[in-house]
């Protein structure tokens, strides 16, 4: 890994940590098209990446600084949690089975719709 290797990727994770902080959102659309683009991985491998890279240490300071500000639903996110364990298991069994390119490609629609409902509303 080169020194202008180690610079992107901190760009990369620095942007993907406070846009993920602000909106809790940075893993699907900064890390994964930043590690695609510029480092030439596979959809597969960028996926993986982004996936290892969220596990842990991305959410827990934003976490501390929305529990402390009483932001926090215990309930909800227990739930969300236990369904996104098991939902992570299962599209990552489908996403394996997928050719590069189809799965470039289903990952790319489902970013646009995202961003047209967001743009567009109700």
């Amino acid at each position: 890994m080169s020194f202008n290797d180690v610079i992107i990727l901190l760009i990369i994770g620095l942007s993907a940590g406070i846009v993920s902080g602000a909106m809790g959102i940075g893993g699907a659309i900064i890390i994964v098209p930043a590690l695609v683009l510029f480092f030439g991985m596979t959809q597969h491998q960028a996926q993986d990446t982004s996936l290892d890279i969220l596990v842990f240490p991305i959410g827990l300071l934003a976490f501390l600084n929305y529990y402390k500000s009483g932001y926090v639903n215990f309930k909800f996110a227990i739930v969300v949690m236990l369904a996104f364990f098991i939902g992570g298991y299962i599209g990552s069994k489908f996403a394996i089975n997928l050719p590069d390119k189809a799965l470039k490609a289903v990952f790319g629609v489902l970013l646009m719709l995202v961003g047209l409902k967001m743009v567009l509303g109700k």
